[in-house]
């Protein structure tokens, strides 16, 4: 489930209060969308994912809490909270949460 609401401006927002994981599932909240690019807050149940894709730009996914394994051009990489990993573009990677887990994905365009 995608949910895209404006966030208030000047404002401190703590971001695990912008999203509640859905059991069995993955939710997804846009946060920013512009022409340079998008941020996306998502949360997984454990043993959810994203099936492996490509995307024509660099993106940036930083682990807020739980554990994931990111498998970028056919290789593991596991990220835990307080870790950023890059994805390239035109790469394929796909996302798996070993554990309940939220990240946000930075699209560059």
């Amino acid at each position: 489930m995608t949910t895209s609401m404006p966030l208030p401006s000047g404002e401190a927002l703590r971001l695990a209060s912008l999203i509640a994981s859905t059991p069995g599932g993955i939710a997804s909240r846009i946060l920013a969308k512009t022409s340079g690019g998008n941020v996306t807050l998502f949360a997984f149940d454990a043993g959810q994912g994203l099936t492996e894709h490509t995307t024509p730009f660099d993106a940036l996914v930083m682990v807020l809490d739980g554990a994931i394994i990111l498998t970028i051009g056919g290789l593991p990489v596991e990220a835990i909270p307080g870790t950023v990993v890059v994805m390239p573009a035109n790469v394929a990677h796909g996302v798996e949460a070993k554990e309940p887990a939220r990240m946000l994905l930075i699209m560059l365009r």
